[in-house]
């Protein structure tokens, strides 16, 4: 194993090795899961195990999530900027690009030239839109680098899903207002996850749109400029619609509809977890405090963390937005999520189950105590939230 050579303050030397550095594989293989329920189909004519990617994504991942447990090992700064700098994790971001766009094809294909029943069919539009969402999270992994090959795979791989504005909007939309009431990639508290969709999803558009509008104004340029980056990737989007349909037919529409909406969905419960209730405070100058850990829910689960490129350390990545996935830390003060994604947004696809475990861990948190001046909170659930958890009963030394 390559090993990574500092000296440490006290003078000695020290030598660092990265133990899931081959482990980060299973990130560029997860795309391919689809073939998994294809290949199973293939042996078996059953129509129900082409959702075979649905049960390893919401059933075996969580319970892997819970039996492996968690690895909040960091690595040491002394070799960050070695580790960061190191091209073979970054080589792995690039490679899955590609696998993405061979997922769906392959997907497509399989769907119409098989004899699958209307319901075969919709079963893989939706596992090809599971894969989709992950396509985002590659995307959110390039988007965040500065450099040009990165952005340009980004808007790329974004393509597949439909969600071109994603990159304009999550970094100078999101992570600008992140836990703030103004976010609408930021969840509140008593905010059921449907009733956060059709706020996340037409917000996060609208406010895309106008920063990219913005940019391009300030430059002498008109909206639908072919240098807008968001239809650059909607392009991108457009023509590879136009080739499925050519190929396979146009059956490829309600699939490529039902494909991007559970894309969409991914990107929503991902979003949904990730800040839930977490207020920034306004300082003496009167504008949001900086992002610090403490700011998103983390999690440290292992096998989830390794198939999702580390986007569960997401407080470290708020707070140091450039901060490449392998180099991403634990911080003991951060809040922790229960189980890995995929475990939580099963919780939160029950809005009372998920209120009873979440809101209780978001109030028990140092910098809430229970303060719910310090809560991001839904203003139709309010009132509820008060008479539920009033003052007096937030001082009591359980909660502290």
């Amino acid at each position: 194993m390559k090993g990574y050579t500092a000296v440490l303050p006290n003078g000695e030397a020290m030598i660092y090795i990265d133990h899931k550095r081959w482990l980060w594989i299973l990130s560029v293989l997860y795309p391919l899961q689809p073939f998994l329920g294809i290949w199973m189909h293939w042996i078996t004519g059953s129509e129900v195990l082409l959702l075979l990617p649905l049960a390893i994504n919401y059933a075996i991942g969580p319970l892997l999530d819970w039996v492996l447990g968690e690895d909040r090992n960091n690595p040491p700064e002394e070799v960050a900027m070695q580790l960061s700098q190191d091209r073979y994790y970054r080589w792995l971001t690039y490679v899955t690009v590609p696998l993405h766009y061979v997922t769906l094809i392959a997907v497509a294909a399989y769907a119409t030239s098989q004899e699958l029943s209307l319901w075969g069919v919709l079963a893989l539009a939706v596992v090809a839109g599971l894969t989709a969402g992950l396509a985002i999270n590659t995307g959110h992994e390039l988007g965040h680098k500065n450099s040009k090959i990165e952005k340009l795979l980004a808007k790329v791989v974004l393509a597949v899903p439909g969600y071109g504005h994603f990159t304009i909007d999550h970094n100078l939309g999101h992570h600008r207002n992140v836990s703030t009431p103004g976010d609408p990639a930021s969840a509140r508290m008593g905010e059921s996850i449907y009733k956060f969709a059709l706020r996340e999803v037409p917000g996060a558009y609208s406010e895309a749109w106008a920063i990219e509008k913005d940019r391009l104004q300030r430059r002498g340029k008109p909206s639908w400029h072919p240098s807008n980056q968001i239809l650059q990737s909607y392009l991108l989007t457009a023509l590879l619609i136009i080739a499925l349909i050519a190929a396979f037919g146009w059956i490829m529409l309600p699939f490529m509809l039902v494909h991007n909406l559970f894309a969409y969905w991914q990107l929503t419960s991902a979003n949904y977890v990730e800040h839930y209730g977490l207020l920034r405070q306004i300082d003496e100058n009167g504008k949001y405090e900086r992002c610090e850990p403490h700011h998103s829910w983390n999690s440290n689960h292992i096998v989830s963390n390794l198939l999702l490129f580390h986007l569960e350390r997401h407080s470290d990545h708020h707070a140091n937005p450039l901060r490449r996935y392998q180099a991403l830390r634990h911080f003991d003060d951060a809040p922790q999520l229960p189980n890995g994604y995929f475990g939580a947004y099963l919780l939160a696809y029950i809005p009372r189950l998920w209120f009873r475990v979440m809101d209780k861990r978001l109030l028990r948190l140092p910098h809430v105590q229970g303060d719910l001046d310090k809560v991001n909170i839904d203003p139709d659930a309010r009132a509820s939230i008060f008479l539920r958890f009033g003052q007096a009963k937030m001082r009591e030394p359980t909660l502290s």
